[in-house]
């Protein structure tokens, strides 16, 4: 492999000191004009890149941030939104000449030993963070770092308590105590030790309570009286943002606790097969099913087919995020349509501001839109 370039080598080349280099190349006083550019294009000339771990060690900055996502890798694969979440991510980091360091993790343990290994190596910058939970450890850990962040999906507040995972549960809301194993609003998670509130960090996010009530709102208005929300993953903030939403709103519509339920996943197809599956078989199923991605609705749509439910005539579907699996479906599955890439984008864009000094804020994207296209339907008479 060919040796990289080295202060030195620019030296020798330029016919200048090490020292006059190294004033050169950071920009400081101690060299003239004349030199200055001399020293900068031959640099050029023979490729020459700072070393941003040797810059990070003596107190400059590394040049990149990190994403560390803790998920389970096998439903990464298929779901489009990561994806073009990142590469909203990396469109304006390439601007800036940042590099992205990311890493997939088994679990939320797992990432906060990431960030505080990168933070003590000083790997990165700052971080992005995903899937905000409903007790989240990752913002103290971040504020006592001093590492700066941006939350991407919450601000990390949290905003709803847990939410049961496997069978279907009865569509109530639980106020009572810890355990229960349904939601509860508004109820917060502990901040710094001594300090009663969350720690401030940036944030941006879009309004799922707003896009859940949209969805169900949609599904009311065609007659729908027994609707299922197949969920992500529990424990996730967006999660219970949604189901409390979808709790709420049922009850603003007049429709009673046992007329919308919640059943939570991995996102995976299998998973949410499998739960679509099991709500089909009830003896008075669900006459509308709303999956929290594109892949699990594809899923749950081949599976309707399969038992002979027709879509949308006994069945209508509703997926989160829109996708070209969502527009090549028969029927076209109804979908939530925002700009995922430019979510990424909004993101990045506030971690580099918050490297330049701005203070923490939250950023609102915009409300995902719903288009409404033939796998939704008024429900038959019969069902």
């Amino acid at each position: 492999m060919a040796r990289r370039p080295t202060i030195k080598d620019i030296a020798r080349r330029a016919g200048v000191s090490e020292s006059a280099v190294s004033f050169a190349l950071n920009d400081r006083p101690g060299v003239s004009d004349h030199t200055r550019a001399r020293v900068r294009q031959v640099a050029e000339e023979l490729g020459w890149q700072p070393n941003s771990a040797a810059r990070a060690l003596s107190g400059e900055r590394s040049g990149a941030v990190g994403l560390v996502l803790a998920r389970p890798a096998h439903t990464l694969g298929v779901e489009s939104f990561f994806l073009q979440l990142v590469s909203g991510i990396q469109e304006v980091l390439s601007a800036s000449r940042t590099a992205l360091l990311f890493q997939v993790v088994e679990d939320i343990d797992a990432e906060c030993a990431v960030h505080r290994r990168w933070w003590a190596e000083r790997r990165v910058d700052g971080v992005l963070v995903v899937d905000p939970r409903t007790r989240d450890p990752r913002p103290e850990l971040l504020t006592a770092l001093g590492l700066p962040a941006v939350m991407i999906g919450g601000t990390g507040e949290v905003d709803a308590g847990e939410v049961d995972t496997g069978e279907v549960d009865t569509g109530e809301v639980d106020t009572g105590g810890v355990g229960s194993g349904r939601i509860r609003p508004g109820e917060p998670s502990p901040g710094p030790p001594g300090t009663g509130r969350r720690p401030a960090l940036s944030a941006v996010r879009a309004d799922d309570a707003r896009a859940m009530a949209d969805v169900l709102g949609h599904l009311h208005a065609l007659g729908h009286r027994r609707i299922a929300h197949v969920a992500g993953l529990p424990g996730l903030a967006h999660t219970a943002r949604r189901v409390s939403s979808l709790r709420a709103e049922a009850l603003r519509l007049g429709l009673a606790g046992d007329q919308v339920e919640s059943v939570t996943t991995d996102y995976s197809d299998t998973e949410g097969a499998a739960a679509t599956r099991r709500l089909l078989a009830r003896p008075r199923p669900p006459t509308a099913l709303v999956y929290d991605n594109d892949v699990m609705a594809v899923a749950g749509s081949a599976v309707a087919a399969e038992l002979g439910v027709a879509v949308p005539g006994r069945l209508s579907i509703v997926a989160w995020d829109d996708s070209a699996l969502c527009r090549v479906t028969h029927p076209r599955l109804t979908a939530l349509v925002r700009d995922t890439a430019g979510f990424g984008r909004l993101a990045a864009e506030e971690l580099l501001a918050v490297l330049g000094g701005s203070a923490p804020r939250v950023r609102e994207s915009e409300l995902p839109r719903l288009e409404p296209r033939e796998s939704t339907a008024p429900p038959a008479a019969a069902y």
